[in-house]
């Protein structure tokens, strides 16, 4: 079964920002703010991918040989006891650019399992399905301005009320510095979508910063952000800066271990194209 988010009119949207910077729609503010605005950018984007991208399909309720359970209809019933457990890639490119790209990708992901033969210090929590060492390659190549996006969204949330969220990102030192994965006050960002017709964005390396910066292993930021309990339709990470956005100038990022309310995904699909 899909949901329809029923998209509110354009000037309508509330948007709350957690970011000091004027592209993700926080102006100079010092301070978490909400405000009615009539943005073309990105808020315009934002909502094109809503309304172009469906939310991710329910799992199927399964009898006990595995097989799919069917209604009176014959439409397939969803699992009543499916939570969040998935993150699924998108490409968000209407004018078939070719110049994004999202996919779980084996062996970029940070390292899990007995490592130490190989000098490496493993994530000391992550997502226990992950058998691959898979990591989230989010990219877009060339200019920022380009109307093309790499997206990840976090299935089954809808109903979900948020208090915490996070990821590991292949990155050295801190969130703002320029070695390693991009990690800019728009991309990757979390984009909530509330079930009052908010739209809260929460940047990498935005205002305020992250709750916690940890390093799980070498080569590896874990960033976590404690929020003000908010119940959201949709929640995806939204990366669209491209090589002409600083620090790095780099337009890429891995990412692993996406965390929600304290549990992680480290594997997913791919549609690498």
């Amino acid at each position: 079964m899909k949901h329809t988010l029923k998209l509110m009119p354009l000037a309508a949207i509330v948007v709350t920002t957690w970011s000091a910077r004027a592209q993700v729609l926080g102006g100079t503010s010092t301070s978490p703010s909400t405000s009615t605005s009539t943005s073309t950018s990105p808020l315009d984007k934002v909502l094109a991918i809503l309304q172009a991208v469906p939310p991710p399909a329910d799992d199927p309720m399964l009898d006990e040989s595995g097989n799919a359970m069917y209604d009176s209809s014959g439409k397939p019933m969803c699992d009543p006891h499916e939570n969040f457990h998935q993150v699924t890639p998108i490409q968000f490119d209407p004018d078939h650019t070719w110049l994004v790209q999202s996919a779980w990708l084996n062996g970029t992901g940070c390292p899990t399992g007995p490592m130490s033969v190989l000098g490496l210090v493993p994530c000391p929590t992550n997502d226990t399905k992950d058998q691959h060492n898979e990591g989230l390659l989010l990219a877009k190549t060339g200019p920022t301005s380009n109307n093309a996006s790499a997206i990840a969204e976090l299935k089954k949330v809808r109903g979900t009320t948020v208090t915490s969220l996070g990821y590991d990102i292949r990155k050295e030192g801190i969130n703002a510095d320029p070695l390693g994965s991009h990690c800019g006050g728009g991309a990757p960002r979390f984009n909530l979508v509330t079930t009052t017709g908010q739209i809260i964005f929460i940047g990498c390396n935005s205002f305020p910063p992250p709750t916690t910066q940890t390093t799980p292993s070498q080569g590896w930021l874990r960033l976590e952000w404690q929020i003000p309990p908010v119940t959201v339709e949709r929640i995806f990470i939204l990366f669209d800066e491209g090589q002409d956005t600083g620090p790095d100038f780099f337009g890429a990022a891995f990412l692993d271990n996406i965390m929600l309310n304290g549990k992680m995904v480290g594997s997913g699909p791919t549609n690498a194209r």
